[in-house]
């Protein structure tokens, strides 16, 4: 699933479009296409994993899912869009293996730009209140969760608890109040990270936990298991990262 930090690029390519006037909606989604011919794209946002092309009295939200993928002034061999946008000397947007609607309200009434970790309006201050309010959370599930992380994903989990040393079946509640923030500090800090090195085609080189074997640091083998109530991939170190409960239930790895 691609991470808020693809999304951003998208939208950077994309932006491209935002003043232009739809000529030409198709493609294999259940939306009605007739509706976006001859309207205009204010501007082209983005939180989290969302894609928003905004019109406007209306706007699209695109969300590419496991598998999505999107192609700007061509097509994907072999493949029909889910949804392909035509304007003015051929140019078109096109967007595969996704989810597309409508969001009929003001984008500002909808979304929480504070909780996107690469927004200007990042409030780390709020997702600190948020963790707080949940305190039997496994920290796994927490920086999976959207309406407190916008835009973390499955890797960008398992690059932070590495980084910060945290084991990912730690409960919010059991952190003290340093490695609260920290972990604030960090899903934001390693988003931009992610970002960077994404633009530069080198993201891979830069995992240290993500699908990896072996623990830089002990040189130990890495567990990898499915965890938390998200049943994502984790993978890190039962060594140099530090479990922190508050109440030492047992926990099943699977």
């Amino acid at each position: 699933m691609p991470e808020g930090p693809s999304i951003h690029i998208l939208r950077e390519e994309a932006a491209r479009f935002a003043g232009k006037t739809v000529l030409r909606a198709s493609g294999n989604s259940s939306i009605d296409m007739a509706r976006l011919v001859g309207h205009r794209i204010v501007a082209v946002r983005s939180w989290g994993k969302h894609l928003l092309v905004e019109f406007k009295s209306f706007s699209l939200r695109i969300h590419l899912l496991m598998f999505g993928s999107y192609r700007i002034n061509e097509g994907k061999d072999g493949a029909v869009p889910r949804l392909s946008l035509g304007f003015a000397n051929g140019e078109e947007l096109n967007f595969y293996s996704c989810s597309v609607r409508y969001v009929e309200e003001p984008l500002d009434l909808v979304y929480d730009w504070s909780a996107d970790v690469l927004s200007d309006a990042w409030d780390a201050a709020a997702a600190r209140k948020k963790l707080r309010a949940m305190p039997g959370t496994l920290v796994c599930d927490a920086l999976l969760d959207q309406s407190v992380f916008s835009g973390v994903g499955n890797i960008i989990k398992n690059e932070v608890l590495f980084r910060i040393r945290l084991h990912p079946l730690s409960t919010v509640g059991a952190l003290p109040a340093p490695k609260l923030r920290e972990l604030v500090v960090q899903a934001r800090q390693y988003s931009f990270d992610f970002l960077e090195w994404k633009k530069a085609f080198v993201l891979r080189q830069h995992w240290l936990a993500h699908t990896k074997r072996i623990c830089p640091r002990c040189n130990i083998p890495f567990v990898k298991a499915y965890l938390g109530k998200t049943q994502r991939r984790s993978f890190f170190c039962e060594s140099c990262q530090r479990l922190y409960q508050a109440h030492q239930a047992p926990f099943e790895l699977t």
